[in-house]
């Protein structure tokens, strides 16, 4: 959402609030890189990488809603990612003619694919709309690892500060129990279940695509912003350890090639691989670990 009357601070043209680990912040980074739009950084710490940042009184006044990322351009705030890509993508000019083609029908499947990585308004009630919808309870058993780090005294802040009180309780939970004890905690377990199953089913639909595009990509020859969505999704389910189950060892070969090449792009070193921060690095490490020596977690994540 563009909003034009409202006017904020800027040094350049191009701003941009954002979290290292947030996966939409991820998707409007790479955006810009592919754009090639320079831009000034302002991080913004989540509780996933240490303390709620993205609630205090300087941040409320970028975004009174306390999330990320918030793309500034010419001091106009935008607000939703999948809006703040297809916003940069038309203000770009001829470094946007791939990403945002002007073929009507190109135009819708692109617009499509978007809207299936994106997280719109309440994720978890209605994971088979989109894959985007599926990422949340998939990001928990890593939320677990990194809350781990995080001192419970700035957790509790939540309650005096976040929209959402159910978030402070969820990663108190996952802080009490850890990443070993999800097994015990049965509604979380069914979310994962859910969310791994839907998932299933939509890069199942994303594999045929790709066939019936002919790719390397989405939309056949050309690298979109649908792409882009879905480098930062499939990227998040690496970080979290699902790649076994999706698509390794010869499941989905389509995803798996697919996947490889959009590792391979430059924005993806310069704006995901490269901006990952160390406490999410620890825990992608703990995780895995967890998951290897684990049986009983790994069954109840896995199935």
């Amino acid at each position: 959402m563009y909003e034009p009357g409202i006017n904020l601070p800027y040094e350049e043209e191009w701003e941009l609030w954002h979290n290292s680990f947030s996966l939409c912040s991820k998707k409007v980074r790479v955006c810009l890189a592919e754009l090639g739009v320079s831009w000034v950084s302002h991080e913004i710490e989540l509780i996933e990488t240490g303390w709620y940042q993205n609630v205090s009184p300087g941040f409320l006044a970028i975004n009174p809603a306390g999330t990320v990322p918030v793309l500034v351009h010419e001091g106009h705030p935008v607000y939703e990612s999948h809006d703040q890509i297809v916003y940069a993508a038309e203000r770009a000019g001829d470094a946007a003619a791939s990403l945002l083609p002007e073929d009507p029908e190109l135009r819708a499947l692109v617009d499509r694919w978007v809207d299936a990585a994106s997280l719109v308004g309440d994720p978890l009630s209605d994971i088979a709309s989109r894959a985007g919808h599926c990422i949340p309870g998939l990001t928990a058993p890593l939320f677990a690892t990194t809350i781990s780090a995080v001192p419970a005294r700035e957790i509790l802040k939540g309650f005096l500060r976040h929209p959402d009180r159910k978030r402070p309780v969820f990663f108190l939970l996952l802080k009490a129990f850890g990443v070993g004890g999800l097994p015990r905690l049965r509604p979380v377990i069914e979310m994962v279940r859910r969310s791994r199953n839907e998932m299933a089913r939509h890069l199942d639909r994303a594999s045929r695509q790709l066939e019936e595009s002919g790719g390397p990509w989405l939309a056949g020859e050309t690298f979109t912003l649908a792409d882009v969505s879905w480098m930062v999704l499939l990227d998040r389910l690496v970080e979290a350890d699902w790649e076994s189950s999706f698509w390794a060892e010869g499941q989905r070969p389509v995803i798996a090639a697919w996947w490889e090449r959009l590792r391979a792009r430059e924005s993806f070193g310069k704006a995901v691989e490269n901006v990952r921060c160390p406490a999410v690095r620890d825990g992608i490490a703990e995780l895995a670990a967890a998951k290897m020596n684990d049986p009983a977690l790994r069954e109840a994540l896995c199935g």
